[in-house]
């Protein structure tokens, strides 16, 4: 599927901020950029919206929209370049690609956990989905998930060996834009040490974790266990409501 205008607005203005085509760092206003594009006045507010939300931009209240001269120092902390919180866009990588090996795909009765953790009752399904995540063959990341059936009655093993979150979006028109993670460290399991490629001696970084889509609803609960290399989180924190 064709991507979104917006994320063509997006890719588009940032390859402009690094081509340096802004005088004095500050962006067209909604109006004049919607008129340069060609699209809808909501299709730029989304586009600069997630800027904003990356740190590539900021707004000024009264002045305008700016660029965050952070980025133009160092881009590697603003690689992501999705709308959601999946971890083919957050997980990127400069010249590397990613790739994955689906380890488990069942249907199962969700456990008492699993439903308090997405609100489901006794009789609801759930997708069990277990991956080994890669970069450049390079195995990364286990995780293991689980998404009521109800939100996502078409998941099929062909879907779920790409991005499920692309997935949503592109093909239902939902995102998965909130989440609760806890983020810590244990030691290597057998099974960690196997796939991860690590020594007994190795840990690997852990992230619990729940997704939430726009509307609030809870998506996925997931576990990933990744390589402790990889281990690397960074945060652009904004408390500006408004901006």
């Amino acid at each position: 599927m064709a991507d979104l205008v917006y994320r063509s607005v997006m890719r588009d203005i940032k390859h402009k901020i690094l081509d340096n085509q802004y005088p004095g760092m500050r962006l067209p206003d909604e109006r004049s950029l919607s008129d340069i594009y060609q699209v809808s006045r909501s299709s730029i507010k989304r586009a600069l919206g997630i800027l904003a939300q990356q740190g590539i931009i900021f707004k000024k209240r009264g002045a305008g929209t700016f660029i965050n001269p952070l980025y133009l120092k160092n881009q590697s902390l603003f690689r992501y370049e999705g709308s959601n919180l999946g971890v083919t866009d957050s997980f990127q990588v400069d010249g590397k690609k990613q790739g994955i090996q689906l380890l488990d795909y069942q249907v199962v009765p969700a456990n008492k956990d699993v439903q308090e953790e997405l609100f489901l009752n006794d009789n609801d399904f759930v997708y069990q989905i277990k991956r080994l995540r890669l970069i450049d063959d390079q195995p990364f990341m286990i995780e293991t998930g689980f998404i009521p059936i109800k939100i996502t009655p078409t998941l099929s093993p062909e879907i779920v060996n790409s991005s499920i979150f692309n997935y949503l979006e592109d093909a239902m028109g939902k995102r998965v834009t909130k989440s609760f993670m806890t983020i810590g460290v244990s030691p290597s399991a057998n099974e960690d040490q196997k796939l991860l490629e690590l020594t007994a001696t190795e840990p690997v970084g852990t992230i619990e974790g729940i997704f939430f889509l726009d509307d609030g609803t809870p998506f996925e609960v997931s576990n990933m266990r990744i390589h402790y290399k990889y281990m690397k989180y960074s945060t652009f924190v904004n408390l500006d409501q408004e901006g």
